[in-house]
């Protein structure tokens, strides 16, 4: 006798609440992402255990191996006011629609002098081709201007908040004489803090922090 035949059934499953639910998670991470900060030019620094984050609104001082300085002000909300300052402190002779101009740069790698023919290009060189900021020694050290137009935009204000947003990111095989030369231009506007970029490694097994740390997780 044969068996009877059970009819076929569709398969088909209505994936549009899953698809909505993917959406929704993806557009949770892209907006809840932390970006990495923008960078001048790419450099090696050395490595730290530390793990500290660096705040989002950061003014990034980066120096090469081969010593040039860009700077990178983060903070978008401050960037034409230190602009202007520089530019009235200096004598740059700027027009309103360079200082824009300017303020769309996502970093700044030359001599003062060399500003506004810069911009009067229609594309700004590489950071490879650039000069850098000068910062030779205490009679041609631009920084020492460039840190002076920050700190009077952020007078006024908790200067301990200032010395958190300075990150100086220099290359592992950068010489101590530039770094000294930041440091100077930092001093020079009553700066005395300031943290340093570098590339985070494991906690040696059986160091002091390593003891510590451990002792904090036994704790929880």
């Amino acid at each position: 006798m044969g068996r009877a035949k059970l009819p076929r059934k569709s398969t088909n499953i209505d994936m549009t609440a899953m698809c909505d639910v993917a959406f929704l998670l993806l557009s949770f991470f892209i907006l809840a992402t932390k970006q990495k900060p923008p960078e001048a030019v790419t450099v090696m620094p050395p490595t730290s255990v530390s793990s500290k984050a660096a705040p989002e609104k950061s003014i990034i001082i980066t120096l090469t191996k081969e010593g040039k300085c860009f700077l990178i002000l983060g903070d978008e909300t401050k960037k034409k006011d230190i602009l202007k300052d520089i530019n009235t402190t200096k004598g740059l002779g700027l027009s309103d629609q360079e200082i824009s101009k300017f303020a769309k740069l996502t970093f700044i790698g030359m001599p003062l002098g060399q500003v506004k023919s810069a911009l009067a290009l229609e594309q700004m060189p590489p950071a490879d081709k650039l000069l850098g900021i000068p910062i030779q020694d205490s009679t041609n050290n631009e920084m020492v201007d460039w840190i002076r137009s920050i700190t009077n935009v952020y007078a006024g204000g908790d200067q301990k908040v200032l010395e958190e947003m300075i990150l100086i990111k220099g290359d592992n095989l950068a010489k101590y004489p530039a770094f000294k030369n930041i440091k100077y231009a930092l001093k020079k506007n009553n700066l005395f803090k300031f943290r340093i970029v570098t590339n985070s490694e494991t906690v040696p097994t059986g160091s002091e922090l390593y003891i510590k740390n451990k002792e904090l997780l036994d704790k929880k």
